[in-house]
């Protein structure tokens, strides 16, 4: 294993091939074909989850929790088989005894005889960045969401109205609201 700092892997991104060489030992066939399944499996199924979730069930927590799983396995897959696998690539984070974090990339060894192919490179580099493009699309929603309800409710509460304080209020008077609520009881 060996620990770099720069980018020196001998898959190059998206399957852009360095010389004539190379290309010709890296076969388009797919060599690790489980790895590849899985590599876009848990990404894509968590898209259309979310996509088809009103469809599929009408609780809400059964398909976020579903969503948190998909993409957890996913994270999991990725980080520590399926880059590791298709492209030659692994990182990791590790604490030293003084709590400083250090990051850890590793590549593949040039000299290895584990080339990846064409084709897993390309699968790899197009499920990795396309998935979070379009999470990137749920992302812009959710923030314009966010401008427009926190345009409104200035606008209605006025512009110069501390938005923190007029929550801690509404949240202190309803917690005292229940509370007296409970020492009167029924």
């Amino acid at each position: 294993m060996m620990r770099l700092d720069s980018q020196e892997a001998d898959t190059p991104l998206f399957g852009d091939d360095d010389d004539d060489a190379t290309a010709l030992k890296r076969k388009s066939k797919i060599k690790h074909p489980l790895a590849t399944f899985f590599h876009l499996f848990f990404r894509t199924t968590a898209i259309i989850v979310y996509l088809l979730c009103e469809i599929l069930s009408s609780s809400f927590i059964f398909y976020m929790v579903t969503i948190i799983l998909l993409l957890s396995c996913d994270f999991w897959t990725v980080k520590n088989v399926s880059g590791r696998l298709m492209v030659g690539l692994r990182w990791w984070n590790q604490v030293d005894d003084d709590g400083k974090s250090h990051w850890v990339f590793e590549s593949r060894p040039a000299t290895s005889k584990k080339v990846a192919t064409n084709s897993e490179s390309r699968i790899f580099w197009l499920g990795l960045v396309v998935c979070p493009v379009l999470w990137g699309v749920v992302i812009m929603g959710v923030a314009l969401q966010w401008a427009n309800l926190y345009g409104y409710v200035r606008c209605k509460v006025g512009g110069k109205t501390d938005l923190r304080r007029l929550a801690t209020d509404y949240l202190g008077s309803q917690f005292f609201k229940r509370a007296m609520a409970k020492q009167q009881g029924p």
